[in-house]
């Protein structure tokens, strides 16, 4: 059976936000290279903890691994129009089949936004009735393309707290910034996101990937 790795991540680079990598030791004259890393805790494409919106949440280091490894389901909504809600009637041609347990992977294709301007400020994002509808269905994994399942402009920080703390509280995996969705050709892939097991803390980077067997 011919296998095939598909990388969900953004590549992290030295000056993007959150991200250091300097030089520790190198080849010349130390012998061999090391780096020091300085890594915001939701740089680039990460897994976000119930601690992140949650005070007294479960933090990264808790996370059911459980619920980050399996069977997962590609929702195409790449018609999506940027600053737009995504809600409930956008799950309705795939809503049989999202229940307990499941893994949803919201395809919007905003990683291409991921070096402009517009894209921590205009993505399409989770509405408040979509994230309690989820939970509702007693999801385990949300992933999306974007930097945030919901809105990170000033004005909707009420929209941002509350939609967070609707799909954390609830115990659901929010794997966000994901990226590649566009090179799969089919819905449903095996998932595989770990986070670092940092102590206490409210999330992490991830190098997600998808397993295909033909």
């Amino acid at each position: 059976m011919a296998r095939k790795i598909i990388d969900l991540s953004l590549i992290l680079r030295d000056g993007m936000r959150g991200v250091r990598i300097e030089p520790a030791l190198r080849y010349d004259p130390d012998g061999y290279n090391t780096s020091n890393l300085t890594l915001y805790s939701h740089a680039a494409t990460h897994m976000d903890a119930p601690r992140h919106f949650v005070d007294d949440g479960p933090t990264i280091d808790q996370v059911d691994l459980q619920k980050c490894v399996g069977p997962a389901l590609i929702v195409d909504l790449t018609h999506k129009q940027p600053d737009s809600l995504i809600t409930v009637e956008d799950m309705r041609p795939c809503a049989a089949r999202i229940g307990p347990g499941a893994r949803l992977l919201i395809r919007t294709d905003w990683d291409t936004h991921a070096d402009l301007p517009d894209y921590r400020t205009h993505f399409p994002r989770i509405s408040l009735e979509l994230a309690e509808w989820l939970v509702e269905q007693a999801i385990w994994l949300l992933g999306v393309q974007t930097p945030s399942v919901a809105s990170l402009r000033p004005e909707n920080r009420r929209e941002l707290t509350d939609v967070h703390q609707t799909l954390l509280r609830a115990g659901v995996v929010i794997v966000e910034s994901l990226a590649n969705l566009s090179a799969i050709d089919r819905e449903d892939v095996y998932f595989v996101a770990l986070p670092l097991r940092l102590d206490g803390c409210d999330g992490s980077p991830v190098r997600p990937i998808v397993i295909l067997e033909d």
